[in-house]
């Protein structure tokens, strides 16, 4: 069982709910990733969620958008975010899922990417913008390096998709809470807990419920609904306006709506 796996069943013994945190490598610096991941495991974040930046991130909104751009002028490259890694993992157990698209992992190298997260101390990776139906490939390469496979699944889904996303996914199940792109909203979708019920139905892996998620309130709906919540935009846009500091205290206050 991955780190992330284990997390989860800790979660589920305790009757908690989990939070996931999303940030960009290298944005503002590969040394300031490290020392944010540092933040959320000491603020109490279950899984990180490490967004490889890519010139084009069709699923997300300007926030990450910018946030990619950043990292990418700096020069930042998915080599780099694994050595990211590598560092964090000589000092913490935080789970990490590698978040990205899959140009970037396609001209890496599926099996070498495999191959070198699994060393670097990656659980587990999602794909934005791969289909569980043609991810054939990918998820031979990942299970034979023992890495879990995230897959998303979104309120406009029909059920073989959804059932298609729920067999593919290892460790959890992304719900996207609405249609559209990442970005902070004032309320959490009406279609999220309809979602989340209809994966469950289908599997036994956790289900985190993101997209949208920013405030204390939103969180807590989120938690009543799934397993776990993903904040993503809110904790970039902290990053972007606060580089400095302070993080573990915001993701505490977001958590307090647990």
């Amino acid at each position: 069982m991955s780190r992330i796996g284990e997390r989860f069943a800790r979660l589920r013994r305790d009757g908690a709910r989990g939070f996931v945190a999303f940030i960009t490598a290298g944005d503002p610096s590969l040394e300031r990733t490290l020392s944010a991941a540092r933040d959320l495991d000491q603020a109490g974040a279950d899984v990180l969620e490490l967004g490889v930046p890519f010139s084009d991130p069709l699923a997300d909104g300007p926030v990450i958008q910018r946030s990619s751009e950043r990292a990418l002028r700096r020069g930042t490259t998915l080599a780099d975010v694994l050595e990211t890694v590598r560092s964090l993992r000589r000092e913490s157990e935080l789970p990490v899922l590698l978040f990205g698209y899959f140009n970037p992992f396609l001209r890496y190298g599926l099996d070498r990417l495999a191959r070198d997260a699994k060393a670097a101390g990656v659980d587990g990776v999602l794909v934005t913008d791969l289909p569980p139906e043609e991810a054939g490939d990918w998820l031979r390469e990942a299970r034979a390096h023992d890495l879990d496979t995230v897959f998303l699944a979104a309120p406009t889904s029909p059920d073989a998709r959804l059932r298609s996303v729920a067999a593919a996914s290892r460790g959890f199940v992304y719900a996207v809470s609405r249609t559209g792109i990442t970005g902070e909203r004032e309320r959490l979708s009406e279609e999220a807990g309809p979602l989340v019920n209809r994966i469950k139905s289908m599997t036994t892996e956790p289900v985190a419920l993101g997209f949208g998620i920013s405030t204390p309130e939103q969180v807590g709906a989120a938690a009543a609904a799934a397993d776990a919540v993903v904040v993503g935009s809110a904790l970039v846009r902290f990053l972007e306006e606060k580089p400095d500091g302070g993080l573990a205290e915001y993701v505490q206050w977001l958590k307090s709506g647990m």
